[in-house]
């Protein structure tokens, strides 16, 4: 298959999905190589970065999506329902950080990091489908384990975990220094 056709081939299956697919599974559709999977998806990203282009390729980890440009998004809403803003309290950008930091991680550890009852917020992340179950800890009792999803990438504009920032030894030190601070004001009450 040539590399025009591969693309406009990538480009259907990206569009007609909607969700994120990956590679293997378009080099697997379109009876091609993951490499000519790869220089195919090259060359749409190529194609929908052009400035006049309305959309773009997110790519996330070894998964690539066709999605609008945000800039456009005004114009979309005027057509399509707009969807509901979804509002990440302090506690829940707690939990959520918590879980990208820590994960795979149980309920109970973000509980005891936390210092309080996560029920709620974890329940709600999954709602937000920032986070989702990633199985079972080999642990008495076999506690589900929490991860983030790929819409927690998409919603945070990173690509892969590994993006994420490395608080560095300093910030953990006063991370600590904050959190012993804390405690000792909760038990001075």
């Amino acid at each position: 298959m040539d590399l025009t056709k591969a693309m406009a081939a990538v480009e259907t299956i990206l569009f007609a999905m909607g969700d994120s697919v990956e590679i293997d599974t378009l080099a697997d559709a379109l009876g091609i190589t993951r490499e000519e999977a790869e220089n195919a998806v090259s060359a749409l990203e190529e194609r929908c970065g052009a400035p006049d282009s309305g959309l773009m390729l997110n790519r996330f980890e070894d998964s690539v999506q066709l999605s609008s440009r945000p800039e456009y998004y005004e114009y979309l809403v005027k057509i399509a329902k707009a969807p509901k803003k979804q509002v990440l309290t302090d506690t829940l950008m707690e939990t959520l950080s918590i879980i990208a930091f820590k994960q795979p991680v149980t309920r109970a550890e973000v509980e005891n990091i936390r210092g309080v009852n996560s029920d709620f917020a974890i329940s709600k992340l999954v709602s937000f489908d920032l986070v989702q179950e990633m199985g079972r800890k080999d642990a008495p009792g076999r506690p589900l384990l929490f991860g983030t999803t790929e819409q927690f990438l998409r919603s945070f504009g990173i690509s892969s975990l590994t993006d994420l920032p490395d608080p560095g030894t300093d910030r953990v030190e006063e991370f600590r220094e904050e959190a012993e601070k804390e405690v000792d004001g909760r038990l001075e009450i």
